[in-house]
């Protein structure tokens, strides 16, 4: 069985509802009609009868002093100006002295409820009478000394009263009528209205979609947070509780004011500018984590903003692991492409039968690997370091760059991982940045020096190539800017920078078409970060 759609859903209540107040309005409203209509035609009868009571040709007619034949001309104007069925006027006897059928004038009073205005008083009633059921207003008559000499009957048809509340229950039921048209509109146009709101969706498929938001954002590692146009977390996820939590938040995050967690969060800078900003590093109450910001906009309209956020810490190892593991598969490729070379040339000389020189080629190959591999060694005393750069000239042999390590160069072990990992990516990327500027020259020269003293770690990196135009130096480490001028450019100096800076070094820059490019990094040794 399908289910009714939310605007079907919507419409139909609301109709219900507006018919169901409309019935019991009526039901009231009928009531009260009824007898604010039967009260009218009561007093319109009494207010008749009241003035035929007092009028003097009735009075002085009942009591002698004018022909009794003039009631009836006088009834007869009273009736042709008013809309009542009768005007009968009766003596003390109830005989009647006027009637609309003048063949009943001097016969008694038919009804049976003339008693009590024979004897003064002054009454509504409902009988049945020769003019048949009607409703009648009775009011005694008085002469001028106050003795009462007759009484008047005022009577109005009950069909006509029956008309007047029929006419009032009319209107009532074409207000009914037109209310039940105006809210099955207003209940379509509210219907649409809700469900543009809710971009067509029905409840059940905004409750799944309310699910699965929820999963996804407990299940991704970044932590993500939401705040509205005032700067107030209005969402946020268990991983970015958590690395509140690291932070020493422990109290709720959601209703506070993101610059009260995060003194200038990211996030307000996007509300500010409705731009996205990304990789930006920042620290949560000494908890460095990278964020990502973006605007929230819902019909091009900025609402707020959305972070995606990850602890720096966690980064960091996974960097590491990614460049050991990118070193390794890099020096094994280059070492492997050297020796597939060599193997097809030793594979060529045994074709041709020259076993003497293929001998002393084989020695050759075997005392230069031995003498390269002694003289990284005995400079460079890191075997994560020395490692790389054998990687790196087994690199630069297949690209045909003559790569050569200072022999100047003296590097002890290092005991910190991070500053063995962060001394990787500036020499690993100065040398890449070497590489590039050196393919397309005659001369490819590459010079690398590595050294501890005075308690700084030196890294010196010169190439023969074309240098750095000067109007260029400014800018070569900003993120982003390539001598090359290409896209996804620009990084490998940027990410230098940003090492050197975060271990309190330096980085100077000497460069000129004659002498070519040097860079030179020096980083401040703290304790016991090398080994004696």
């Amino acid at each position: 069985m399908r289910k009714w759609s939310l605007q079907t859903t919507i419409v139909i209540l609301v109709c219900f509802v507006v018919i169901l107040a409309l019935l019991v309005t009526n039901l009231l409203v009928s009531q009260k009609i009824a007898g604010y209509a039967e009260g009218i035609q009561a007093e319109k009868a009494k207010n008749i009868a009241r003035v035929v009571s007092r009028s003097p040709h009735v009075v002085e007619a009942l009591t002698g002093q004018r022909d009794p034949s003039t009631i009836q001309d006088f009834a007869n104007h009273i009736l042709s100006g008013t809309d009542v069925q009768f005007v009968v006027v009766m003596d003390m006897e109830g005989l009647r002295k006027s009637h609309p059928d003048p063949e009943k004038i001097g016969e008694p009073f038919v009804g049976g409820d003339e008693n009590r205005v024979l004897q003064g008083e002054e009454y509504t009633s409902v009988a049945q009478g020769t003019l048949g059921l009607s409703l009648r207003s009775f009011s005694p008559i008085f002469d001028p000394n106050g003795q009462q000499v007759g009484a008047v009957a005022v009577g109005i048809t009950l069909a006509e009263v029956e008309s007047a509340i029929a006419e009032g229950r009319m209107t009532v039921f074409l207000g009914i009528g037109l209310g039940g048209v105006v809210g099955l509109v207003g209940a379509w146009v509210l219907a649409r209205r809700i469900r543009r709101i809710l971009y067509g969706l029905e409840p059940t498929e905004i409750a799944k979609l309310l699910e699965e938001r929820n999963v996804m954002l407990q299940s991704v590692r970044e932590g993500v947070m939401a705040v509205n146009t005032d700067g107030v977390v209005t969402l946020v996820n268990e991983e970015a509780i958590r690395l509140f939590r690291q932070a020493g938040v422990e109290e709720s995050v959601l209703g506070k004011h993101i610059q009260d967690l995060v003194p200038h969060s990211e996030l307000l800078k996007v509300l500010v500018t409705g731009k996205a900003r990304y990789d930006q590093e920042q620290h949560l109450r000494g908890v460095s984590v990278l964020v990502n910001s973006v605007p929230w906009l819902v019909n091009g309209v900025n609402v707020g903003a959305v972070a995606t956020f990850r602890d720096m810490t966690e980064m960091k190892l996974m960097a590491e692991q990614l460049s050991g593991v990118k070193l390794y598969a890099e020096a094994l490729r280059a070492q492997s492409h050297e020796f597939m070379n060599k193997m097809h040339v030793v594979l060529g000389m045994i074709h041709i039968g020259f076993y003497d020189k293929l001998k002393q080629y084989i020695q050759d190959i075997t005392n230069n690997q031995q003498s390269e591999m002694g003289h990284v060694m005995s400079k460079i005393k890191d075997p994560v370091i020395a490692g790389f750069l054998l990687g790196k000239l087994a690199h630069a042999r297949e690209r045909g760059i003559d790569l050569t390590l200072m022999s100047d160069s003296f590097l002890p072990e290092l005991n910190r991982s991070e500053l063995t990992h962060e001394m990787i990516t500036i020499a690993g990327n100065l040398l890449t940045n070497a590489f590039e500027a050196v393919e397309e020259q005659k001369e490819r020269r590459v010079e690398i020096l590595c050294l501890v003293e005075d308690g700084l770690l030196h890294i010196d990196v010169w190439d023969s190539g074309s240098g750095i135009p000067e109007e260029m130096k400014e800018q070569i480490l900003e993120k982003g800017f390539s001598t090359k001028g290409e896209e996804d450019r620009g990084i490998g100096l940027f990410l230098v920078s940003r090492s050197v800076e975060q271990l309190g070094g330096r980085i100077k820059l000497e460069s000129n078409r004659e002498s070519g490019t040097r860079f030179t990094v020096e980083i401040p040794l703290v304790g016991d970060e090398v080994k004696e």
